[in-house]
């Protein structure tokens, strides 16, 4: 078991981090994000607009509020993003660590018992 452990059972640990960290950069794409940071937000007709004054003005306003809205939404799901990816390379690494500690533990919790260590107890 030790010998499956530390070699395949590492790496299949390794493999699955690796695969929920890519998922994970892959479901924000945060660098599709930073390409579109400016784009408008959802709007249909963002083309141009002929007519009289008020209305290019009207859809210029338009367009800027669409940008706007766009910019905002686009920043809290990097800001999300990044947490996220952050938080997934910890929980990975941590998990990556403490995948060696296992099988040890047992022989640690033997020898604390032995000594007539409590965990409640200072």
């Amino acid at each position: 078991m030790l010998a499956w452990w530390y070699t395949d059972g590492w790496y299949q640990c390794w493999l699955g981090f690796k695969e929920r960290l890519e998922s994970t950069f892959d479901y924000f794409s945060i660098n599709l994000l930073l390409k579109t940071l400016f784009a408008p937000f959802r709007q249909i007709s963002a083309g141009n607009v002929r007519g009289s004054l008020d209305v290019q003005l009207r859809a210029f306003l338009d367009r800027l509020i669409s940008r706007c809205i766009g910019m905002v939404v686009r920043l809290v799901m990097i800001l999300v993003g990044a947490v996220t990816i952050l938080l997934t390379f910890i929980i990975g690494g941590l998990t990556l660590f403490f995948w060696a500690l296992v099988p040890i533990l047992p022989f640690i919790g033997l020898i604390l018992f032995a000594l007539g260590w409590l965990p409640w107890s200072s």
